[in-house]
């Protein structure tokens, strides 16, 4: 097969969560099929002649992403019946070059990796390829369970009120993505069952996210690490992008919540956030000597190995979470909220501990540390377990198999599962053949 991908950015270097599905998909897929791939750079991003993808993909397109400034974003919120997701990567250069090349060249799928850019499905055939829609996340989902937490502090209620009305619009947005293609790939259970219920007549499967566990395999601890733990004994860890709402409201909330608790019976912990773009909230977390707040990292993976104690304190997000994956290929004991796991299907105190309030995770942690104390058996059996368990399912290679059925399903020259249903178009306007508005 002749597959096009179209990404948000950059997929390589894989830094997170997207870029890492993204980087996978690629790379793997063009070890069976042809694949060309169509891109956005974010602001850092690089495409030098030496990337890998180079390696995997027969061609390669890359445009700037496109800004939206504030007050673009809120006449839009206010007058369009769009939601943010679907404008924020709206380019017209973009709606050319993808009508371009798929006048230039005959594919079998065109695979849309994520919402933000499923206007460009609109310039496919359906006679000629299949759309695969890979949607990372239930968005209104995800939406949904932002102004849900939000509500409950007078403080946030401008942030629920602005998920309030993203969550209506991605409702009816999503649903209309969902069944303008032919397939759509989930990345859980529980995501499937959510979008099926907004796209009852869509064909969706699922495709879960995986892990590299050759990469965990040959994780070392640097010694500067071991030289801070030497004076500290013990170290938390959460790792993520930390400008992403639903990881600041899990910091938040374990700092606020859980981490007085914690401190109050071992007073030399350490917890420390490891990941990029650490958004403003945080500061204040910063006057905390018992939290480290990195930024970006060179490789967040020797601050896994080195962390006694994974924690993942989430009240709000979908799909299957790599932050997850990571810890337990490294065989690390975690302690984490139910809608932390979800959809991952471990089960407690098996591959990890669960805990869904502050005294429940506070107690949780506690125990671990106690046992790591006392030569750490218990921690090391929920270690095992959790390497054991992802191994068995989640590993690249099990779930790039799953992804070539569902391609194999796929019939050139069939339709949408509903065709009178297309994509929104952007702006209210249709894109002529070039790609430009009228």
């Amino acid at each position: 097969m002749r597959i096009l991908f179209l990404t948000p950015q950059v997929p390589y270097p894989p830094r997170q969560g997207t870029s890492i599905r993204n980087y996978h998909l690629i790379a793997r897929m063009a070890q069976r099929h042809a694949v060309d791939l169509l891109t956005f750079m974010a602001p850092g991003d690089q495409l030098p002649p030496d990337s890998p993808l180079y390696q995997h993909c027969g061609r390669i397109g890359a445009l700037p992403q496109p800004q939206r400034p504030t007050s673009r974003r809120l006449h839009s919120l206010l007058t369009s019946p769009l939601p943010d997701m679907a404008l924020r990567l709206e380019s017209r250069a973009m709606h050319q070059l993808v009508q371009e090349w798929l006048n230039d060249s005959a594919y079998d799928i065109v695979q849309i990796e994520g919402i933000e850019l499923a206007q460009y499905a609109r310039h496919v055939e359906p006679s000629k390829s299949a759309i695969v829609f890979d949607n990372h996340n239930c968005e209104y989902l995800l939406q949904q369970r932002n102004a849900l937490t939000d509500l409950q502090n007078p403080l946030r209620w401008h942030a629920a009120a602005y998920s309030l009305v993203q969550w209506a619009k991605l409702r009816r947005y999503e649903a209309q993505v969902c069944a303008s293609a032919q397939t759509v790939i989930a990345v859980s259970t529980p995501d499937q069952t959510a979008l099926q219920q907004i796209a009852p007549r869509a064909s969706i499967q699922v495709a879960p996210n995986g892990i590299d566990l050759e990469l965990y395999e040959r994780a070392s601890q640097p010694v500067y690490i071991q030289e801070e733990r030497d004076s500290i004994p013990f170290t938390l860890l959460f790792t993520g992008k930390m400008d992403y709402r639903p990881n600041i409201d899990a910091v938040l909330w374990f700092a606020n919540q859980v981490l007085p608790y914690v401190v109050a019976a071992v007073p030399d912990i350490r917890f420390q956030i490891v990941g990029m773009n650490p958004h403003a909230r945080l500061d204040i977390l910063r006057q905390n000597p018992h939290i480290e707040i990195t930024g970006a990292v060179p490789d967040p993976i020797p601050y896994l190995v080195a962390a006694n104690v994974f924690i993942i304190p989430m009240r709000v997000g979908g799909g299957t979470r790599f932050k997850a994956l990571e810890a337990m290929a490294a065989r690390k004991a975690i302690v984490t909220t139910t809608l932390g796991v979800e959809g991952i299907g471990i089960t407690n105190e098996q591959e990890m501990l669960l805990a869904d309030s502050p005294d429940e995770f506070a107690v949780a942690i506690l125990r671990l540390l106690a046992d790591q104390g006392a030569g750490g058996a218990f921690s090391r059996r929920l270690g095992d377990s959790a390497y054991a368990y992802v191994s068995a399912k989640y590993t690249w290679d099990r779930i790039i198999p799953i992804v070539d059925r569902i391609y194999g399903q796929l019939r050139p020259n069939s339709t949408p599962i509903n065709s009178r249903s297309p994509v929104p178009v952007v702006g209210g306007t249709h894109h002529d053949r070039t790609g430009a508005q009228p």
